[in-house]
């Protein structure tokens, strides 16, 4: 099938009080540009609060379709999340496609979802964003490439039809709920065992394309090369919307695991984060949080605060953080080096990678402790599991036993403390 090119208009409102107006609008391009989408051309108006009816005021409709037309384009992309009405409104009046910037989201994160989990998260958020939206999308659900098919490309059908697809829209969208239900449970249960098995998780988390999923391959292959399993990245908003989960074992046996999450932007639509809940609390139990920053971008300072925000609306609170500013390279800034709680660090070129493992070391292992333990020798399944699994310092043969000074996590002390000898 011949794609469509679209040629976009994008169209913002600047309220008095926002400063990082042109940043969001520069980011709506963005968004814009990574689906395909040409951008010819802007138009902006600063207001004390966006109108009710049209979004921008009367007088800027008029603009809006003479630079559409002039500008031979086939699509207006607003800057905010419209409501049903304004949507309606806008087609009306510009009679032309016209979306929002939740709409090019929810596109985006459908195209780039690839486990079925993602499919599931993504396909709510749209079904949620669609139903109160059903008259006024209309024309815009014949979206090329996007949208959620399933018989909703509804051109002009009367009262009835919209009728049937707002049930059509509910059941699939209670099905899709129960289906995520269960899946949520499978990973509470992994979740669980995890925790059980006393291994630490750490968890790497940031704006979208601040190089989380390079920082993670980076560390995978530094520290297991042999079994570096990676993770897909890519110079693009929103590589990664799968959680990916994988052990690493330092060289004194430490081993913890290392999870990353989705990217966040400016404005991310609710209906998405409360879809992606369930993967974005893989943050909330972890013991560490790496919070990746594009130090390189102006804007890094503002693109930390929405990761915070958003993660505290999904419940990660009082998680210790390590802020990593990465592409130091870019922002001729002194690296590698390592201050308090931040690392300044170069993933893409790995420079910075050993600081920064001594500071998840230091962060994560400091509930280690150092203590003797004598195994009788008709326990060497004791002594096997201690030399897999801990920092086993010195070993020494007794009469009695097996004498080893070990470094191990508190729990396992307890697990072993038949063995452990006071000094």
């Amino acid at each position: 099938m011949e794609m469509l090119l679209e040629r976009a208009v994008l169209v913002g409102v600047q309220l008095q009080k926002d400063k990082h107006f042109d940043y969001a609008m520069e980011e709506l391009r963005n968004l814009a540009e990574a689906i395909e989408v040409e951008v010819v051309g802007q138009v902006t108006q600063n207001l004390e609060r966006r109108h009710p009816s049209h979004y921008v005021g009367k007088g800027k409709i008029e603009e809006i379709r003479n630079f559409y037309d002039e500008l031979d384009a086939n699509l207006v992309i607003f800057n905010d999340e419209l409501s049903p009405s304004q949507i309606r409104n806008l087609e009306q009046e510009l009679d032309c496609k016209v979306i929002d910037r939740t709409m090019l989201i929810l596109d985006i994160f459908a195209r780039r979802a690839k486990t079925s989990e993602a499919r599931m998260q993504v396909e709510l958020a749209q079904l949620q964003y669609m139903l109160p939206r059903l008259i006024g999308l209309r024309a815009s659900l014949g979206r090329q490439g996007g949208g959620t098919g399933g018989g909703l490309q509804n051109k002009g059908a009367g009262e009835t039809k919209l009728e049937l697809d707002r049930r059509k829209i509910e059941d699939q969208i209670a099905k899709l709920r129960r289906d995520l239900e269960h899946v949520k449970d499978q990973r509470e249960t992994q979740r669980k065992q995890r925790k059980k098995s006393g291994t630490p998780v750490v968890s790497i988390v940031g704006y979208t394309n601040a190089g989380k999923s390079t920082l993670m391959n980076q560390l995978l292959l530094k520290l297991n090369p042999d079994n570096a399993k990676q993770v897909y990245e890519e110079d693009m908003l929103f590589a990664t919307l799968d959680t990916s989960v994988r052990k690493v074992k330092l060289v004194d046996n430490k081993e913890f695991m290392l999870t990353d999450t989705v990217g966040f932007v400016s404005k991310l639509p609710h209906h998405l984060v409360k879809a992606f809940r369930s993967t974005l609390e893989e943050a909330r139990d972890a013991d560490l949080l790496l919070h990746v920053v594009d130090v390189s971008n102006p804007e890094y300072r503002y693109m930390m605060e929405v990761t915070i925000d958003t993660l505290q609306a999904v419940g990660v609170e009082d998680v210790e953080t390590v802020s990593i500013y990465n592409k130091a390279d870019l922002a001729d800034i002194p690296y590698p080096r390592v201050q308090d709680d931040s690392a300044w660090i170069a993933a893409k070129e790995g420079k910075g990678l050993d600081e920064l493992i001594e500071l998840i070391r230091k962060r994560i292992f400091e509930q280690f402790v150092t203590c003797k333990l004598l195994i009788p020798f008709n326990r060497g399944d004791v002594v096997s599991y201690l030399n897999e699994r801990t920092n086993i310092k010195n070993t020494e043969y007794e009469e009695d036993g097996t004498l080893i000074t070990v470094e191990m996590s508190a729990s396992e002390k307890v697990r072993f403390e038949e063995f452990v000898i006071n000094q």
